[in-house]
């Protein structure tokens, strides 16, 4: 443990399009070297694309998409013995946004050709009909859990 005091969490102001904090963090997530502005555009260029894609508001899309790839089971390694356990342990909120927000952006840098505008909005809109890559991490994720469930009492 540390001896400095814990760290406040002072929020984030709400992005000033769509008015949510989950498109702030998300936009802090995704940002390279500090080039806010070039992350918003990304973003809202594909939000708009996901408006032309879908007949629901982007930011709904967006929403639901996050929620179908926030894992809630993930394995830690827990050592016992000499032996090392994968050991299934539930995730707090804050950690399933984030996991989810990094996956779903991971996943669309990784797509090839396009803006990543394009390939966001792809990621987005796959992730929202429980398909691509993001949501497949999480389908792993959960299969791992599942797959060592035997450890659960090796939990701490």
């Amino acid at each position: 443990m540390g001896r400095k005091k814990k760290s406040i969490d002072r929020g984030a102001l709400p992005d000033p399009k769509y008015n949510s904090i989950i498109v702030t963090k998300f936009v802090g997530r995704m940002m390279w070297q500090g080039k806010r502005s070039i992350t918003l555009r990304i973003i809202h260029n594909a939000f708009g694309a996901l408006n032309g894609k879908t007949d629901k508001e982007p930011l709904e899309v967006f929403l639901k998409a996050l929620d179908n790839v926030k894992p809630i089971v993930e394995v830690k390694s827990r050592r016992v013995g000499g032996a090392t356990y994968q050991v299934p342990v539930e995730i707090r909120e804050s950690r399933r946004e984030a996991l989810g927000m990094r996956w779903i952006i991971k996943a669309a840098r990784a797509r090839s050709g396009h803006s990543m505008d394009e390939r966001l909005a792809a990621e987005i809109l796959d992730a929202y009909n429980n398909t691509g890559t993001a949501f497949k991490k999480k389908e792993d994720t959960h299969k791992m859990a599942e797959a060592n469930k035997a450890f659960t009492h090796y939990r701490w």
